[in-house]
């Protein structure tokens, strides 16, 4: 009796090696990405995630001159996904881009939004409605590219005093959505998203920077093979067209 309780522990043993053997192991990517993407890379989590379930992917959104700070202060990440090329040239001159695994993913456009239920307004009573949101330009691209807009139509030094920065994209639509200011401007995609906000006027793209998103892979990027492989997901017909859904426009 005991030779065979000993027998049976002895396999139960080798089983269980054999199962744990043959697990694989969990990757963690760490992706930096514009807030503007929060939620197509969400829907792209899921899709990715049924095609490598091995791999747990975890998303840093926020304006893209504060990632790019946080990355070149030594942050750790695998992929960078930014709003603005300025943001990610600046890591690309400091060395940490792969310049193997870089590109331009996507564009987008820029919009003045209002709060569906708000009152009337139009870019051309821009100064008269109150206070006005936009990202902050040192940090936000999208602030910077409203400033530029604005400067362009020649009406930015008479709103200037009225505006309400914020730290990016999504910070600017919730305050046009609680009505916490009377408008506010924004990616075209991000206002697509929100049934609390109407558009109003679509910026001209030669009145600011060309919008952009850069994408590459962090040459340090402590999984680089898996953070390729999901640098070249993104390209795929299947990732694109998600990005086409929400209102993104392919490079």
């Amino acid at each position: 009796m005991g030779r065979r309780f000993f027998v049976l522990i002895i396999m139960i043993v080798i089983l269980s090696a054999a199962c744990s053997g043959g697990e694989k192991s969990q990757t963690t990517l760490t992706i930096s990405v514009a807030a503007s993407l929060s939620a197509p890379m969400e829907e792209l989590e899921k899709l990715y995630g049924n095609q490598h379930p091995d791999v747990e992917i975890s998303f840093n959104f926020g304006g893209s001159g504060t990632l790019q700070q946080q990355i070149s202060k030594g942050a750790p990440a695998d992929l960078f996904i930014s709003a603005a090329s300025d943001k990610f040239q600046l890591l690309t001159d400091e060395g940490k881009i792969d310049e193997q695994n870089k590109t331009v993913l996507l564009g987008n456009s820029l919009v003045l939004v209002v709060p569906a239920e708000g009152e009337e307004v139009s870019i051309s009573s821009l100064d008269q409605v109150g206070r006005i949101s936009i990202g902050t330009p040192d940090s936000v691209p999208a602030g910077r590219y409203a400033e530029e807009a604005l400067r362009s139509m020649d009406i930015l030094k008479d709103v200037e005093n009225n505006i309400v920065y914020a730290k990016d994209v999504k910070q600017v639509l919730s305050y046009v959505e609680t009505g916490n200011v009377a408008a506010g401007i924004v990616y075209r995609t991000d206002a697509l998203v929100s049934d609390e906000v109407e558009i109003v006027h679509e910026f001209p793209a030669v009145s600011h920077t060309t919008i952009e998103y850069p994408a590459g892979v962090l040459k340090e990027a402590p999984n680089y093979e898996a953070a390729v492989e999901f640098y070249e997901f993104l390209q795929t017909d299947a990732a694109l067209k998600v990005f086409e859904s929400y209102g993104f426009t392919i490079k």
